[in-house]
């Protein structure tokens, strides 16, 4: 029966004494550990501790999972450190009171569990979670600029081992059920139908609690800590510099000095969240979390229903974008007039599925879905059809002459055209204004961004449904004009230039490289043109040279005239073996140029306030979202936008205004640096 009702919870008590306590969070559509959610947890909890019942089976009223994690929305206001501390305490408060009780405590999950809900579920003496392939589990506080604060430090390591534990936090991934069970996070996985059996079950015959063995429960003994902490700062340091992003540093700290001390872990996790959360890169990270939120509010599934999706293009691009759709679940035609190029497809669809699905049997079915169609057989059936040949435009005019009879009605039809307006290629189409750009971006299954491109005829319901499409298959979708290389091709471009241009005046490439890596980009330039392939770049900065201010360097022509394309042909700025590059060693006693980094982001900047300008898109947001999405511009500066507001307008201005009078005219100031 229902024994009370708050505003957010649920409480039933059963004829065996068993609370089931049903979170609700009202007003949203998903439960999120918000103040008022936690201040009813502690007032419910209260009773409890001298009246405890039969066992307490916490669940989630939502459909769509379990708890989200901490309102992050409460983040933003916090001005002061003693009003973040209280905010964690009040977390922590609630997640001790459940660890505390006597009783059987139960977490029962499905959908997502995440951040403050693992915490909760911590808090747990068990967790039992549904075996269906929408589960996550983790724990993503890291990529908010902090780390768990609600007790994760504290309770993780020592239910499943130090290495796990901390490889959770410090890289924020969500894990499935089968790899939560196998590495003791959860007790049980069990089926939908079977979810409150299980539960039950549990608090009437508990069994012993979790607990690693064997070497794991080794790892986090005082004397091996300080081993296993060396090594886990020297892998973050390959991803995170601890210059740009402390918190995994601090999260290593905490647990190899308190780990023996759980009541001085506990303060000591407060303290350092408190800390970190009113800090800048937790403050642009949030901003991240939230630009991510709006754009995947850009896209309606509702919009479209796609089954079928057939991509003309074997080629990486084309054939990436087909392996994605298929992963995601649609029936995916993918047309090629060579047989070696489709088997080449099919050759790396099964090593993303093998590596991302796992178990044979969802690896076939993904094979499965995923139909080689060199005669193209698949076009008149398709929902979506996607466009992804070479950049040539009368190649693409004539195909699209040559399909768009076939099309059924309907039926989407986008190119991946990387750098060629649509009001070009559409001019081939009986129907001009049902052709949409679905830019994607290498590597299609790592890069999340979609680039939705409108052109001034293309009907704007087909635009909103690209972005629904793009929902459909887990990407984010930005709406961007029409115009040459869109946003990010334009952003990239004269930052990649500059750089070669650095390298052809005899700056070593690693130099170049280190400079875009101190600023907290993730790739350096040199690197990244070489993996994207040289002549890629190459034929995108021809296109823009033809409309936008940008000169094409020799030594990029030189090189790709030489067949040095980069990674693909073994050779570019760099020498590789295999993905790897090989770094040359610098001559001893060579001093830098002092300008390297300036010139490489001012160049940058600059193309993104000219974007801005041209309402390339909508906004500022916008701009600084399709950016850190689509080229990996430092996320803890929170976008180009961001930053040049946030280390002053009018410092960087002066600053390209020095570099004109020093390089000439690729750095004058766009006239958008008035505006911003």
């Amino acid at each position: 029966m229902t024994e009370s009702t708050y505003k957010n919870w649920r409480i039933e008590r059963d004829s065996d004494a068993i609370v089931w306590l049903h979170l609700d969070k009202a007003g949203s559509a998903t439960n999120v550990l918000s103040s008022d959610v936690l201040e009813e947890l502690n007032a419910i909890l209260d009773p409890f501790i001298s009246e405890e019942p039969r066992g307490l089976i916490i669940l989630s009223g939502k459909p769509n999972g379990f708890i989200a994690g901490a309102d992050i929305n409460e983040f933003v206001p916090l001005k002061e450190p003693a009003e973040a501390l209280a905010l964690i305490r009040r977390g922590q408060k609630a997640c001790d009171k459940i660890a505390a009780l006597k009783c059987p405590t139960v977490a029962l999950i499905h959908g997502f569990c995440l951040g403050g809900g693992m915490e909760l579920a911590l808090a747990c003496r068990y967790r039992i979670a549904d075996d269906d392939a929408r589960t996550r589990l983790g724990l993503p506080e890291i990529k908010l600029g902090i780390h768990p604060g609600f007790g994760g430090t504290v309770r993780l390591p020592p239910l499943v081992g130090a290495p796990a534990a901390m490889d959770l936090m410090l890289t924020g991934r969500a894990i499935d059920t089968r790899a939560a069970k196998k590495m003791g996070l959860i007790d049980y996985a069990v089926p939908t139908r079977h979810l409150k059996r299980a539960a039950r079950g549990v608090v009437m015959n508990p069994p012993a609690p979790h607990r690693p063995k064997g070497w794991l429960a080794l790892t986090n003994n005082s004397l091996v800590r300080p081993l296993l902490a060396r090594t886990m700062r020297a892998k973050v340091a390959e991803k995170a510099p601890a210059a740009h992003y402390p918190a995994p540093y601090a999260l290593i700290d905490l647990w190899q000095k308190h780990a023996d001390n759980p009541a001085r872990m506990m303060d000591e996790e407060a303290a350092s969240v408190a800390r970190f959360v009113l800090g800048d890169t937790a403050h642009n990270l949030v901003r991240v979390f939230f630009l991510q939120e709006r754009l995947k509010s850009l896209g309606k599934k509702e919009l479209i229903a796609p089954r079928h999706v057939h991509v003309i293009g074997g080629g990486v691009m084309g054939g990436d974008i087909a392996i994605w759709c298929a992963l995601q679940g649609m029936r995916v035609t993918v047309q090629d007039r060579k047989h070696e190029t489709l088997a080449k497809v099919v050759k790396r669809a099964y090593a993303l599925y093998k590596k991302r699905l796992k178990q044979p049997r969802l690896i076939q079915a993904a094979l499965d879905r995923l139909i080689p169609d060199d005669k193209g057989v698949g076009v008149s059936h398709a929902d979506v059809v996607i466009e992804a040949i070479f950049e040539d435009i009368a190649a693409k005019q004539n195909l699209y002459r040559e399909i768009e009879p076939k099309l059924k009605p309907g039926a989407l039809l986008a190119t991946n055209t990387s750098s060629i307006p649509l009001e070009v290629l559409s001019e081939a189409l009986a129907n001009p204004s049902r052709l949409v750009g679905l830019h994607f971006f290498n590597p299609v299954a790592q890069m999340q961004l979609v680039e939705i491109v409108s052109s001034p005829i293309t009907d704007p319901g087909v635009a909103r449904q690209a972005a629904a499409f793009t929902r459909h298959i887990d990407r984010l979708p930005l709406p961007v004009k029409s115009s040459p290389g869109f946003l990010v091709n334009r952003v990239l471009m004269p930052y990649l230039l500059e750089a070669v241009t650095l390298e052809w005046e005899g700056v070593p490439a690693t130099v170049i490289d280190k400079a875009a890596l101190d600023f907290g980009m993730p790739m350096g330039p040199i690197r990244l043109a070489d993996t994207v392939g040289l002549d890629i770049c190459l034929s995108v900065a021809e296109i823009l040279s033809q409309r936008l201010n940008v000169d094409v360097p020799p030594r990029l022509r030189e090189l790709v005239s030489a067949g040095r394309l980069g990674v693909k042909s073994g050779q570019g700025f760099y020498t590789y073996h295999g993905d790897k590059p090989q770094m040359p060693r610098l001559k001893p006693g060579y001093v830098p140029p002092s300008d390297v980094a300036e010139r490489l982001i001012l160049r940058f900047l600059n193309e993104a306030a000219a974007c801005l300008r041209e309402g390339v898109v909508a906004d500022a947001d916008l701009l600084d979202a399709g950016v850190i999405f689509g080229t990996g511009f430092a996320p803890f500066r929170g976008g180009p936008i961001n930053y040049v507001h946030e280390s002053g307008v009018e410092t960087q201005r002066k600053k390209l205004q020095a570099l004109e009078e020093h390089y000439g005219k690729r750095f004058v100031a766009d006239a958008e640096w008035v505006e911003l």
